[in-house]
């Protein structure tokens, strides 16, 4: 039944609607069946002599292809109409129902957007599904989506385990080696797995995704992985239909690049022939389960219909190469192979054609009819969960005094009972207290273990938490965001370091796109909770340059849902650390850590030997609360500078100078929480001051003073004076030169003499 292109094509097949092209292609196929089928065969014997599908499996099979090339029709119908909203649909894909059938609805599984037959077939091994409807409140964006709760048409579910992402172009591959690696772990340390310990992740992909950089990265890891003899049990799947939207894959470049890679177990399966793609594809999973390696699996796809409704191939693609995709359509395969078998005959196999159809225009117009999302708070509620009571208490709670004892080496060790100390000791015993109170915390990143970080921050932590609790990572911030990613799914609380501030900037989109989106368009069924830490900003003096200088966090002031905590003194950090784990732990919140380098060794203030930035170490129970910021002289009104970090210090040694040039009281206010900005708290500390100083050691544009400004003007402050004292646009030069780009305490006085000669 795979027809040969007519010639000449005739007029119908020449349509800009490809859609109606391939339904009428279908309907005649059927219709125009001559052959002389088999006696019908038991539901347990072979589909077709040789294959390993049984003519029961394949029946179902049959239709979940059927189901999903419907629901792609009607979505073009209803998209006119403006009653559905997104079709990128999934015909020339349906082959991927053989890997639902293959694979157990505890297999994790990060979809390809092509994936309608794989919802439909995976949701047959759970009572009460029904992917129709599902399928058609998602394309209405009701707000009785189950996937999204109408916020975005995603391949999503909870019970099928099926996480929803927007991201197709590779962005997914990381978390989805993450989640192989984090059932390992789990395993090891005797941690709950929310899956079976013999689960394997499923991550599908297109052939134009393959060749991405963040794909490349996820298949260097797990190869990186499995060549050390580490259990990768992911399964890659690369639904290979030769185009990326309208650039061609060359021929033979899947098999060419994929089939000989060490660690990295490849095999072909047929996705347009249900009875010889089974037995390939059941293959491939059975090898990934029982090796626990990873495994990729190219499948072979066409794809029809174009790239999206929007995309009329006609216009683009040779007619004749358009026609012969088509005559590829995998439904034509399996009608033939379901008349050819005497499983069904045509007027059965059309019947099930137009019931679906039916089924899935009934179910779309009641989906039109389901509420849709009203408010901008519906629309935001999953983004950024917030328990206060829930979070404190969680933060407060100290783990019991016998074991932290035990952790420490004894009651005379125990860090509040030590003499005050700087930044990176404090963040250090912190860290210990986490990983005691949290057995499901790790901590990973590059030289975290045996060197105990570039600032010896992790120090010590290998040797008492061992190396499945702190380990190294290869070289690749991506990796070490999407492991992250891959923990959190599986019930740990992952604690990665970036190295530098610099060095997120290649990985952003593994938070941007992916851990704080999560939540999002999961309707927050799915959450991604940690805790990264990231060294950075600026005044390294005599080190660095830019890329260990970096002194610019305008990136993830732009990501919802992500909370960044910036300390500047070493109980704060302690404290901040303790509330950040538990708004990871309790609301599933992925927070950052931001840890200023130049402050981890100071321990003067004013004058060298004073002592005066080295504190005690908080009691157990102590905690910071979300937004709160810490106010030096809070009665003082002449002067008030909101700053943070770096710029903390700076300001109470220049509130001395001007005190002193000026007679001026002055408040110093360490915003501490730099995302969200509390504008609540900011605008109650301006409302008794007379003068605002913004003091950011970030750039000028895009900088977290440009919030604080924003948010004195919205509170109704815009009268006050105000200055801001910020770094250059520029990228940091070496040596002392960088100190030209950044605040001095010099700038922040005459800053304040400026403010002096307003009237």
């Amino acid at each position: 039944m795979f027809a040969v292109v007519p010639d000449p094509i005739p007029a119908r097949m020449r349509g800009l609607n490809r859609a109606e092209v391939c339904d009428v292609n279908f309907l005649e196929a059927v219709r125009a069946w001559r052959g002389i089928p088999r006696p019908r065969p038991v539901p347990d014997a072979p589909i077709l002599p040789g294959s390993t599908l049984t003519a029961a499996a394949f029946g179902e099979l049959f239709e979940s292809q059927l189901l999903s090339r419907q629901l792609d029709l009607m979505a073009r119908v209803l998209r006119v109409q403006n009653k559905v909203f997104y079709t990128i649909g999934s015909s020339g894909h349906e082959g991927n129902a053989l890997l639902a059938r293959a694979c157990r609805h505890t297999d994790p599984a990060f979809l390809h957007y092509r994936s309608g037959a794989f919802m439909a077939e995976r949701a047959r091994l759970v009572p009460g599904m029904d992917p129709v409807r599902d399928a058609a409140l998602s394309f209405a964006a009701s707000a009785d989506d189950p996937a999204s709760g109408g916020r975005h048409k995603v391949w999503g579910s909870k019970p099928l385990w099926v996480l929803p992402q927007t991201s197709t172009i590779a962005s997914h591959l990381p978390k989805a080696v993450g989640t192989a690696l984090a059932i390992e772990s789990g395993r090891r340390l005797s941690q709950p797995l929310p899956i079976p310990a013999d689960s394997i992740v499923m991550c599908s992909f297109g052939d134009a995704s393959a060749n991405h950089a963040t794909a490349q990265t996820a298949f260097n890891t797990a190869m990186w992985s499995a060549y050390q003899k580490l259990p990768v049990p992911i399964l890659f799947v690369c639904e290979d239909n030769g185009l990326g939207i309208s650039v061609k894959t060359p021929e033979g470049w899947i098999a060419e690049r994929f089939s000989r890679q060490p660690g990295l177990d490849y095999f072909f399966a047929d996705g347009l022939d249900l009875a010889a793609g089974h037995a390939q594809v059941q293959a491939a999973v059975e090898h990934c389960r029982r090796m626990r390696r990873p495994t990729f699996l190219h499948l072979r796809t066409t794809r029809l219909m174009g790239h999206a409704g929007t995309d009329f191939e006609v216009e683009w693609r040779a007619l004749a190469e358009l026609c012969a995709a088509e005559a590829q359509d995998p439904l034509l395969r399996s009608a033939q192979i379901a008349l050819e078998s005497g499983w069904m005959d045509a007027a059965g196999v059309e019947a099930a054609y137009e019931t679906l159809r039916a089924r899935c225009m009934a179910a779309a117009i009641d989906a039109d009819s389901r509420p849709k999302l009203q408010t901008l708070q519906e629309v935001v509620t999953p983004l950024a969960p917030y328990t206060p009571a829930a979070v404190q208490a969680e933060a407060e709670r100290v783990a019991p005094i016998e074991a932290r004892q035990a952790l420490y080496g004894g009651a005379d060790a125990l860090p509040e009972r030590q003499p005050p100390r700087h930044l990176a000791i404090q963040i250090n015993h912190a860290l210990q207290e986490l990983l005691g109170k949290y057995p499901q915390a790790l901590l990973f990143g590059e030289d975290v273990a045996q060197k105990g970080g570039v600032y010896t921050v992790t120090r010590d932590l290998l040797r008492r938490f061992g190396p499945r609790r702190v380990f190294n990572t290869l070289l690749d911030e991506t990796m070490i965001l999407g492991m992250a990613q891959g923990l959190a799914n599986m019930g740990m609380l992952p604690i990665p370091e970036i190295q530098y501030l610099a060095y997120l900037h290649n990985a952003i989109d593994q938070v941007r796109g992916e851990a704080c989106s999560l939540q999002f368009f999961s309707n927050d069924q799915f959450r991604n909770p940690m805790l990264v830490r990231v060294a950075g900003l600026g005044y390294q003096k005599g080190f660095g340059g830019h890329f260990h200088n970096d002194n610019s966090i305008t990136a993830l002031r732009d990501i919802p849902g992500l909370v960044v905590g910036c300390p500047s003194r070493g109980d704060d950090a302690v404290m901040m650390l303790r509330t950040l784990a538990a708004l990871a732990r309790v609301d599933g919140r992925v927070a950052v850590f931001l840890e200023p380098i130049a402050l981890y060794m100071t321990k003067d203030l004013h004058a060298a030997g004073d002592g005066q930035w080295l504190f005690d170490y908080p009691a157990p129970g102590q905690a910071l609360v979300l937004g709160e910021g810490r106010v030096y002289a809070p009665d003082a009104g002449d002067l008030l500078i909101f700053t943070y970090g770096n710029g903390v210090p700076m300001a109470l040694r220049a509130a001395v100078a001007i005190e002193q040039q000026l007679g001026w009281q002055v408040r110093v206010v360490d915003l501490r929480w730099l995302v969200p900005l509390n504008a609540a708290f900011i605008g109650a500390q301006a409302a008794t001051a007379q003068r605002v100083l913004v003091l950011d050691e970030g750039r000028q544009s895009g900088g977290v003073g440009e919030g604080v400004i924003t948010a004195l003007v919205e509170a109704g402050h815009g009268h006050l004076p105000v200055r801001r004292v910020c770094g250059a646009d520029t990228y940091t030069p070496l040596a002392g030169a960088a100190m030209f780009g950044l605040p001095s305490d010099n700038a922040v006085i005459g800053a304040a003499l400026d403010l002096a000669q307003e009237p």
